[in-house]
């Protein structure tokens, strides 16, 4: 790739205006150097060696639904030796050294038997990537996983000639999401719960509340009742302090963007 065309793909990714297109950007470009699969995660509610909730987690993924189902929601990816290295580095590297550990039997017997499990779902070479991050309770990662037929000695020699430009775009694409409202199902606010939120956050009372949303007291109620449920917090102190780590309020949200065009 010449450095006219990564600049274009990274201005392209650092504008873009959700998570989907960041990620649609970033893994097309992994897929053409040989990386169609791609996983992804990030957490600003780690803790101690968990990552916190998961329903808090972003996990993306352009895996078949079977693995994504099994490496995310069935927690097998912290099972995994490049997920232990992420936890406590930062930087990229190649799976290179897992096989060499795996082969030498200086694998723990959990991560022995993750490794024989990827192999046998055709997950054999790759590189991870573990972000650096300024927070100790945040932390993301990402994998790429090699197409069929691409052995670990083919990506060594692809990480030999485009490591650098990995790891831009990865680090791009990383910087951006994490900027971006982290939108779910699970932690989905209305525009009315996102608006009280913020009103709180500027330090309103219930009744300025109110009286800026031209609603009565009892429905600003409901809707700080909603927010706090939606995202699993006691407080509405807390909801506050988890809608605006996730981007949730304060934010140009998706739909607004939609409304303007």
């Amino acid at each position: 790739m010449s450095a006219t065309t990564l600049l274009i793909l990274l201005n392209r990714i650092a504008a873009a205006a959700s998570i989907d297109d960041v990620w649609k950007l970033a893994t097309n470009h992994f897929a053409s150097l040989g990386f169609g699969r791609a996983n992804y995660g990030f957490t600003r509610f780690r803790h101690l060696k968990t990552i916190g909730d998961p329903d808090d987690a972003l996990f993306l993924s352009t895996c078949d639904s079977d693995y994504v189902k099994r490496y995310f929601q069935g927690g097998f990816y912290a099972k995994t030796p490049v997920f232990r290295w992420a936890e406590r580095s930062s930087g990229i590297c190649t799976w290179k050294w897992v096989k060499d550990a795996f082969d030498a039997g200086k694998l723990s017997a959990e991560e022995a038997e993750a490794v024989r499990q990827n192999v046998a779902m055709g997950v054999t070479a790759g590189i991870s990537v573990s972000f650096p991050e300024v927070s100790s309770r945040s932390k993301g990662a990402l994998g790429l996983i090699a197409d069929a037929g691409i052995s670990q000695d083919d990506v060594e020699a692809i990480y030999a000639a485009r490591r650098d430009e990995i790891l831009v775009v990865s680090n791009m694409m990383h910087l951006t999401i994490v900027h971006l409202p982290q939108l779910s199902r699970r932690r989905a606010l209305s525009p009315r719960q996102r608006e009280a939120l913020e009103w709180v956050a500027d330090g309103k009372t219930t009744q300025d509340v109110a009286l800026l949303m031209g609603v009565s007291p009892a429905m600003v109620e409901k809707h700080l009742r909603l927010a706090r449920e939606a995202l699993a917090v006691e407080t509405t102190a807390q909801a506050v302090a988890k809608s605006a780590l996730l981007n949730m309020i304060f934010q140009r949200m998706p739909e607004a963007a939609q409304a303007a065009r």
